[in-house]
């Protein structure tokens, strides 16, 4: 090798090293088996708001990596929910066509994400689920609330409501330059400590 393909060859590994590096975000999706939801709102999700959703994250290099499973949302007997099919150290994504009650309060909501019982929850309404309409005011509903996880707000214990909102107009701020703009270096950042801390609540295996 003589001194010009040494350089080219060196010039190549300090590109390559200014790649960001990909970010996964092990992601758990669990399709609620009681969920009473019409073709179209499932082909809306796997059609439009998924494809979006792994776009928008793909161009800031953060990585879905899912795995699906089928669950259930129960009730207790004090009308609490039961989410069966979830796990520690996932982002659990639940799809079902409406939110439970107990959260809902009959509000229509799209999406709430929340930690639960020590899971991490993203619980998706397909009934009113939605993709990209009008920035900063109407947001793909499974980026906005995945976006609720990776920027750390499920961690507030009991937010004000001015935190709440705070939040909910950071979040569409940022999923809006995400979509428009590309723009996710605070994205990233957070994603990164999401994930380590993901991975610290992650159990150990389990040998018989």
């Amino acid at each position: 090798m003589n001194r010009r393909e040494f350089v080219g060859f060196a010039a190549l590994g300090a590109v390559a090293s200014k790649e960001p590096q990909t970010l996964v975000v092990p992601v758990r999706r669990v399709v609620n088996s009681r969920a009473r939801c019409t073709p179209e709102e499932w082909n809306r999700f796997w059609w439009t708001i998924w494809p979006e959703t792994v776009r928008g994250l793909g161009r800031c290099g953060i990585q879905l990596q899912t795995t699906d499973v089928t669950g259930e949302i129960k009730l207790s007997p004090a009308d609490k929910p039961i989410f069966v099919g979830v796990e520690r150290g996932f982002l659990n994504l639940v799809l079902t066509d409406t939110l439970p009650l107990d959260w809902d309060s009959g509000r229509a909501l799209a999406g709430v994400t929340t930690l639960h019982e020590g899971y991490h929850l993203s619980v998706i309404a397909l009934r009113y689920a939605r993709a990209h309409r009008v920035p900063y005011v109407s947001l793909n509903t499974c980026l906005h609330e995945i976006l609720h996880a990776l920027l750390g707000d499920i961690f507030v214990p009991r937010p004000k409501w001015y935190q709440t909102g705070e939040r909910e107009i950071r979040d569409d701020w940022y999923g809006t330059d995400l979509w428009l703009l590309h723009r996710c270096e605070e994205i990233r950042k957070m994603t990164r400590a999401y994930i380590e801390r993901l991975r610290l609540e992650t159990p150990p295996p389990h040998f018989e």
